[in-house]
């Protein structure tokens, strides 16, 4: 058990448990995602503490390649509050840290007109920072419309095998 900044026992994760930081909700709602990845992230010292606060936002990242290493852009981790002149940019462009075959097999599938890469979700695995990212493709407006239809539709249904089900026992 450790101890928070009030003396409080905390509950530490159990090893290779992950600790959510972040999730990309709307990206799975706006995107199809095809292959996801698993990739670290090279961080300053005042980000990691601002992880550790459970502050970070994922919703405009993407993913983009230069030359031929892979760049998270427009990731938002505020600046850490007890930071000083070592504090880093909120928005700042982040290395991802994936093996050469990986980089090569991602690059290969984006070059699909239509793909992109997108992060899914920021999280703690064995005290270290990773980033999930997944290759991705556009959504159009009416398939956002029939997948929550049909979400929809599965929740009517649920809730009358429940009700359903519930009755039959009363009687």
């Amino acid at each position: 058990m450790g101890k928070n900044s009030k003396g409080k026992a905390t509950k530490q994760p159990a090893p290779g448990e992950r600790q959510v930081i972040a999730n990309n909700k709307k990206a799975r709602h706006d995107y199809t995602i095809l292959d996801t990845y698993e990739a670290g992230m090279v961080l300053t010292g005042t980000e990691v503490k601002s992880l550790r606060e459970g502050k970070a936002s994922l919703v405009d990242g993407f993913a983009v390649f230069y030359r031929d290493e892979l760049w998270l852009e427009q990731v938002y981790i505020p600046e850490y509050l007890n930071g000083s002149w070592t504090n880093h940019a909120a928005r700042r462009r982040r290395k991802l840290l994936l093996h050469r075959a990986e980089l090569t097999k991602i690059s290969r599938q984006i070059q699909d007109p239509g793909l992109t890469i997108v992060p899914l979700s920021l999280y703690f695995l064995n005290g270290r920072v990773k980033v999930e990212i997944g290759v991705a493709r556009g959504n159009r407006e009416y398939d956002k419309r029939h997948k929550l239809r049909e979400q929809q539709d599965n929740r009517e249904a649920q809730r009358a095998m429940r009700m359903r089900n519930r009755h039959a026992g009363v009687a």
